[in-house]
């Protein structure tokens, strides 16, 4: 079979999926136009922050009142828009974000993927030493330094207090873990990708509604 043949079958085969009103073929025209879009957004959203998840919600009190529950929080490449700055050193130049100063990060606790990442503020960056002076070293097996973070609303650092199941106790935030620093933060649309799955069905029973519409008015 020529090349010229198998493109002439291809794009045959397309108009035919394109142009088809069997309701299968209908509903499987439109979950892949859901499909091209979401993946779009996606993309557009990862070349602007630089960084994957570039959305995240936030599903605790624990930045209360900076950030609330349901918040959506576009988080960019921790350098982007302007290096990483800490709580510590935005004392000293003023620099602030969400409320206090410093910025808040996005990181993956000890660097596991197995847990949802955390959203705090960073705090101030230790090196090793200072860890082991502090006292924190006796949480960890090899102590090491990294950056100390807190919840806005938190009583204490998350490094030696936080624990989370099949992960420990916090440690310092080493800048291999950090996923990003949060940039911008929408009240209440974080809801959505909350319930994602319940939001999916809908989309899915809107358009097989929509598509039987559509047949009933054609064959009246």
């Amino acid at each position: 079979m020529s090349d010229t043949t198998w493109l002439q079958r291809a794009a045959s085969a397309l108009q035919a999926f394109r142009e088809s009103e069997h309701p299968v073929v209908s509903l499987a025209r439109d979950l892949l136009w859901v499909v091209a879009v979401v993946g779009g957004i996606a993309l557009v959203l990862y070349l602007f922050a630089g960084t994957w998840p570039a959305v995240v919600t936030i599903e605790s009190e624990s930045m209360v009142p900076n950030m609330n529950v349901g918040d959506l929080v576009l988080v960019v490449d921790e350098d982007r828009f302007g290096s990483l700055v800490t709580w510590s050193e935005g004392q000293r130049t003023g620099d602030s974000s969400f409320g206090d100063y410093g910025n808040v990060i996005v990181y993956r606790p000890n660097g596991a993927d197995s847990v949802h990442p955390i959203i705090h503020r960073a705090m101030t960056y230790v090196d090793t030493a200072a860890v082991e002076e502090s006292g924190l070293a006796q949480y960890y097996e090899d102590p090491h330094g990294g950056y100390i973070t807190k919840g806005d609303n938190n009583p204490y650092i998350d490094q030696g207090n936080l624990r989370i199941a099949g992960v420990g106790v916090v440690e310092p935030v080493k800048k291999e873990w950090i996923v990003g620093k949060a940039l911008v933060a929408v009240p209440l649309i974080g809801y959505l990708p909350l319930h994602l799955a319940e939001f999916a069905v809908i989309v899915i029973v809107v358009i097989l509604i929509h598509d039987f519409v559509l047949a009933r008015r054609k064959e009246e």
